[in-house]
């Protein structure tokens, strides 16, 4: 009679290749690509965290419906060329420590206590260096912005006039009747304003020209699959 030994390394054997397969079927949703621009890749994971902790910021529940994993995977891509950028140029950075003030206003101005932002945190199911993640990246945007856009804007004494004219003097009239509306008392932020507004349409134009200039590859299948937590 032969020994059933054998047979039981066979079944150890196939029930460990059977398990393998299953965790890695379980990482393959994961880690599923969402998007490939250039040499980066943004994942399924990705994708799941930057709607978790963008939500948390708003103080809102996560979105996963497929327009809104649609919109996210796009403002990600922009992201990726963005980061690319930043990789080749050079550009300054801002200091995480910045991060620290930023996050205790946040925690101060949302929370009780400290106890309920970590609890909002979990119900979120991000951790605060996703949080820190977020914020330096806004503070990264923002200074790329004013100096590879803002810098170069020139406005003209005309289009401060105009914009107070056409804009901001009949609100204020509105706001304040009978109380005139003085274009010196407005000048700084109609400028803040009119540049900002410059450069997003220079940024726009810059994004659109760099995206079709680099490989970038959707995968539609990956907003309809379930992140496994």
């Amino acid at each position: 009679m032969r020994s059933a030994a054998p047979f039981r390394r066979i079944f150890a054997v196939i029930s460990a290749v059977a398990v393998a397969s299953g965790i890695a079927a379980r990482a393959e949703i994961i880690d599923r690509i969402a998007a490939s621009v250039g040499n980066r890749v943004i994942t399924a994971t990705d994708l799941d965290r930057q709607i978790r902790v963008s939500a948390f910021q708003d103080g809102v529940k996560p979105d996963f419906t497929t327009a809104h994993k649609q919109a996210t995977l796009d403002a990600m891509i922009e992201q990726k060329l963005i980061q690319t950028e930043l990789t080749n140029s050079k550009y300054p950075l801002p200091d995480p420590a910045e991060l620290a003030p930023a996050i205790d206003q946040f925690r101060k101005e949302h929370f009780k206590d400290e106890a309920g932002y970590r609890a909002a945190l979990d119900e979120h199911g991000i951790t605060e260096q996703d949080f820190r993640d977020l914020l330096w990246w806004q503070r990264t945007l923002l200074l790329f912005i004013e100096v590879r856009f803002e810098t170069g804007v020139q406005l003209g004494p005309k289009d401060v006039e105009e914009y107070f004219t056409k804009t901001v003097k009949p609100a204020a009239e509105a706001a304040h009747p009978g109380q005139p509306a003085n274009l010196e008392d407005y000048r700084e932020q109609i400028e803040r304003k009119l540049i900002g507004q410059q450069a997003d349409q220079q940024m726009d134009v810059w994004l659109r020209d760099v995206r079709r200039r680099t490989d970038v590859v959707m995968h539609p299948e990956a907003l309809h699959s379930e992140v496994l937590r």
